[in-house]
């Protein structure tokens, strides 16, 4: 447990590192940092601590990540960023740092959410000591799950986000079809994520014979919500309903009674859109099993940052000593 003193918790991702420190006020002077600004995370972090930390020398760290970990070498997934842990730590002045998925750090947050952080999706009801699903789009698309042991909650570290992209229906299907002649494997994060965002509307731009005249995630999502623009717009829907077809597929393969919880950089700014969209009838569209996925909550985290909510809890419940 961190007692009279700081630990610094990172939130790293594909576009930005989130910095902060966990003391016993909690999370405390969060500040945001673009990746491309800095040749990596301990650059940053002497930045934030030098401009926010306040005279603080934290000498615990945790940073939640955007990459497969397993060993000393972090290679983040769609950030140039490659770091080693041990010499982060040592350059940062710390005793010990801990690294975790990005994701991991937002399953840990959900057990710590107040209602005001979530919104509803649908209907069903939480069965208590269930496993938790936690999936979103962002840079790209995190998967993460938290499974009950006893009295405490043990979280998946997952790379569900790559999972081969299935369609729903034929139009689903030709725009797979599309993208498979520029990717060798056409995964779920292809279409999820920001990225994503581009590539299904201009894969529904070749499909509708029109040319593809945007280029950035926030100018599709903006012309689709307004209308004005019919392939943007469909852009969207398609966006939302892809991901409830995963999102089902994740409850049942982990059979997430407990809820299925929603989070990344993209869905919380149309949240309102998101809620109202195709993707919980396709969360349920599961053949027979739509009564089993019917009883399952889906929720939106609304919280600005819930991978600090997850990190605190980290730090604090000994895991980063």
């Amino acid at each position: 447990m961190t007692v009279g003193g700081f630990s610094l918790v990172a939130d790293i991702g594909g576009t930005h590192a989130r910095f902060a420190l966990v003391g016993d006020a909690g999370v405390v002077r969060p500040e945001t940092y673009r990746c491309a600004d800095f040749s990596g995370p301990a650059e940053a972090a002497k930045a934030y601590l030098a401009e926010y930390g306040g005279g603080a020398a934290p000498v615990r760290g945790a940073f939640a990540v955007a990459s497969m970990l397993g060993g000393d070498r972090v290679e983040l997934t769609n950030s140039p960023w490659s770091f080693s842990v041990e010499e982060t730590r040592r350059l940062l002045g710390l005793e010990r740092l801990e690294t975790i998925n990005d994701f991991t750090a937002i399953a840990l947050a959900v057990p710590h959410l107040a209602p005001g952080d979530l919104l509803a999706v649908g209907g069903g009801t939480a069965r208590p000591n269930h496993p938790i699903a936690v999936l979103g789009p962002g840079t790209g698309l995190g998967v993460s799950a938290l499974v009950p042991c006893g009295a405490t909650w043990s979280p998946l570290e997952a790379e569900g986000g790559h999972v081969t992209m299935a369609a729903a229906n034929a139009r689903e299907a030709a725009i797979l079809d599309v993208l498979r002649q520029r990717f060798d494997h056409v995964s779920a994060e292809r279409l999820l994520s920001g990225q994503g965002l581009v590539n299904l509307y201009q894969a529904l731009s070749a499909l509708s014979g029109h040319q593809a005249v945007y280029s950035t995630p926030d100018v599709i999502t903006s012309h689709g919500l307004d209308g004005s623009c019919p392939i943007c717009r469909e852009t969207v829907e398609t966006f939302f309903a892809m991901l409830g077809t995963v999102a089902g597929n994740l409850a049942l393969t982990i059979g997430a009674h407990g809820g299925v919880y929603l989070a990344g950089g993209i869905l919380p700014r149309m949240a309102e859109a998101f809620r109202q969209s195709g993707f919980r009838a396709r969360f349920e569209a599961h053949g027979r099993f739509q009564p089993y996925l019917a009883a399952i909550p889906t929720r939106l985290i609304v919280h600005p940052l819930p991978a600090f909510v997850g990190l605190a809890a980290l730090v604090r419940s000994g895991t980063a000593e």
